[in-house]
């Protein structure tokens, strides 16, 4: 997993949450098109595109052709799962609950995901394996 840690803007997310979706490099212009609820200037995209080369969070996939001229095509870094660790990883840093406050939360996570056997099942195993250590 990835060791990059950075905080984004929702548009920035929202660019990420496209390049997820589409499952490959993307130029700026096929971005704002893919983009849904989004009326972004090539300006804008721009800025929103090197914030994100800035923290690693996309990277230059390659240089292709776009009509007339020639685009670069941006790829994530991360995977949609690892940045959602990430988020949550970032949220946990100042959680200091107490024993009841935690088993309340995971009470309340577990009963609010509807999560099923298989998955609960992993998370005991995840549970075992930390109490061997």
């Amino acid at each position: 997993m990835s060791k990059i840690n950075f905080k984004l803007s929702n548009n920035e997310e929202q660019i990420l949450e496209t390049l997820w979706r589409e499952n490959k490099s993307l130029t700026r212009s096929e971005i704002i098109d893919l983009t849904s609820n989004k009326t972004w200037k090539e300006s804008s995209i721009h800025i929103l595109l090197n914030q994100l080369l800035e923290k690693d969070a996309i990277k230059i996939d390659d240089i292709v052709r776009t009509g007339k001229s020639y685009g670069r095509t941006y790829k994530p870094t991360l995977t949609k799962d690892e940045y959602e660790i990430m988020q949550l990883k970032n949220s946990f840093k100042e959680f200091k609950p107490s024993k009841s406050a935690l088993t309340n939360f995971f009470s309340a996570l577990i009963e609010s995901q509807n999560i099923e056997n298989d998955t609960l099942e992993e998370l005991e195993n995840l549970i075992k394996k930390y109490k061997e250590d």
